[in-house]
């Protein structure tokens, strides 16, 4: 089993999706190299944001799956951003569609992270003590919507310009509560087993909660499941 990741980001994701990785599919081995695959591996590019992925990103990733012929998937990560995720899926199935992508036996699965990986990482209730006193803007921001209590993925942009931009923002004043920092090129806890793990107990209590990354993690179970 061999996989290619092509993420949107250039730098969270770098970090975060191979710790995790570790985590839900110890078997699989990252290599350096694309073209380094033998049994049991993968390998994580970023695709440098969306739009680009679906251009240079894809087209890129497309030579090296023909030139190698080794990958079980084509794994392509991107956030939903303003659209819903509906929007998403259609646009970048049909986007592949039209560009009449042949990877023989490689399949391609399309993981949405709704809105951004960030909202995924709202999910932990722990991080997050909604009894306990909060300072401005967090009381704000909890006030607006309790991640604790309400869907993360549910949650709009407040008073920033877009959703990803207030859901980074809120997830840096958590964290900042905590006395703990987190960065796109730091992620600080997010990126350690103990969070993943309070991510996946959030989805297994709430299941309305959090369903693309709980389609994330369906897939990587999948993916154990078939390695042999």
């Amino acid at each position: 089993m061999n996989l290619y990741f092509l993420v949107e980001g250039n730098s969270t994701e770098k970090k975060i999706y191979p710790q995790w990785l570790k985590f839900l599919i110890p078997e699989l081995t990252r290599v350096k190299y694309y073209d380094e695959v033998v049994k049991n591996n993968y390998y994580l590019i970023s695709g440098q944001g969306y739009p680009a992925i679906l251009h240079d990103g894809l087209d890129n990733a497309i030579d090296k799956l023909k030139e190698v012929d080794k990958y079980d998937y084509l794994v392509i990560c991107v956030d939903v951003d303003e659209e819903t995720v509906q929007e998403r899926y259609d646009y970048m199935t049909n986007f592949i569609k039209n560009k009449q992508v042949n990877l023989g036996s490689t399949q391609i699965k399309i993981i949405l992270q709704n809105r951004c990986i960030e909202t995924w990482l709202l999910g932990n209730k722990t991080i997050f003590n909604s009894r306990q006193p909060q300072q401005k803007p967090l009381s704000d921001y909890r006030k607006y919507h309790d991640v604790s209590k309400l869907d993360p993925e549910l949650m709009g942009s407040y008073n920033l310009r877009n959703h990803a931009d207030f859901h980074y923002k809120y997830l840096q004043e958590i964290f900042k509560a905590k006395n703990i920092s987190y960065t796109k090129r730091n992620p600080h806890d997010a990126k350690e087993e103990y969070y993943l793990e309070e991510l996946k107990k959030r989805i297994g209590e709430d299941v309305e909660h959090l369903n693309t990354f709980q389609e994330f993690i369906n897939f990587c179970n999948m993916i154990r499941g078939q390695i042999f």
